[in-house]
């Protein structure tokens, strides 16, 4: 029987020629370094948001994350291959059944993440207006209609915000201060109150797309120039189907958050100038606000993994609180 992640860490598991293996694990994935490429197996959960509890799933998804992960970036995107077994082990694309479905990329080196470019000061606004690049095709040829924009309503969109809320409520006065919660749930509900024909019209403009939906510096590399955006969301529509502004907002978030509020005031910018999208203005603070809330609550989320040590929960507090703190920055603007 197959046995993940052990198994894949013996290098004639794959075709290539390696010196060595090494292993980065997510809460819903296993990725394996080979040095020139990286292999990544989806792990068989299901969170309710997200179920990849069966094969026949797993293979799903691995093609859906292939499908729309290429369109950001194809050179990185290589291929959804079988991983087979037999009496003499396992192996990728090999003879003998299909245990498991994984994902080929390109390895790129980790500190060529934008994450850890940022934090050596390599970014600047040439990399934002390639990533802009990145952004402006993907979205053109981004899928988009009825399937799409129903995941993107005025009332899905007070949805996720009362998910938010109600997930929350436990962690008011923990990671989030109460007088916080309730600003922020005033201010947004008078936001969106007050703006339903805007959200509306977004959906009638063709401005709801199959997005990114998880967009940050974390899931950025730029190596030599070029920009490979990576990890967006597949498993979960009414995660991924959004607003375009949204997924922007994401990203500028992400810069403010990390201390370079003027590269993020540079992508809002130029984006829409580049788009010819003036109306992203009007939302950009409403989709901050919401994106710096969502990161709160996951840090949150962490403080009741029985998993996770002591000192991880005191820096996942941390995190929480600066996240919540800075919604709550936004919020004081809608």
């Amino acid at each position: 029987m197959i046995k993940l992640p052990q198994d894949m860490m013996k290098g004639e598991v794959y075709d290539e020629k390696i010196s060595g293996i090494e292993l980065i694990q997510t809460h819903i994935s296993w990725v394996f370094l080979t040095g020139e490429f990286a292999y990544k197996v989806k792990k068989p959960v299901n969170f309710g948001f997200l179920d990849f509890s069966t094969l026949e799933q797993r293979k799903k998804f691995c093609r859906r994350e292939f499908e729309v992960n290429s369109k950001f970036s194809p050179q990185l995107y290589l291929d959804v291959l079988p991983i087979t077994g037999n009496e003499k082990g396992i192996r990728i694309n090999g003879d003998g059944e299909t245990v498991e479905y994984c994902i080929k990329m390109k390895q790129i080196p980790q500190e060529n993440l934008m994450t850890k470019l940022l934090e050596g000061g390599k970014i600047g606004k040439k990399d934002i207006d390639r990533i802009i690049d990145v952004m402006l095709r993907y979205y053109k040829q981004a899928e988009s209609g009825p399937d799409v924009e129903k995941n993107a309503t005025f009332e899905i969109t007070e949805f996720n915000w009362d998910e938010n809320f109600s997930q929350t409520e436990d962690f008011r006065d923990i990671t989030i201060k109460e007088k916080d919660f309730n600003f922020i749930k005033r201010k947004t509900e008078d936001f969106m109150r007050k703006n339903k024909s805007l959200f509306e019209k977004r959906i009638k403009d063709r401005r709801v797309k199959w997005c990114h939906g998880d967009l940050h510096s974390g899931n950025i590399f730029i190596e030599n120039g070029n920009v490979f955006i990576f990890d967006a969301i597949e498993f979960n529509e009414r995660f991924a189907c959004s607003d375009i502004a949204n997924d922007v907002a994401f990203l500028a978030m992400d810069l403010d958050y990390r201390g370079f509020p003027e590269l993020g005031e540079y992508l809002v910018r130029k984006y829409v100038e580049r788009s010819g999208d003036p109306e992203i203005m009007k939302l950009i603070d409403f989709y901050k606000c919401y994106r710096a809330y969502v990161r709160g609550k996951v840090f949150s989320f962490r403080l009741n993994d029985e998993s996770i040590q002591d000192a991880e929960k005191d820096t996942a507090t941390i995190e929480a609180r600066k996240y919540f703190e800075l919604s709550g920055k936004y919020a004081e603007k809608l």
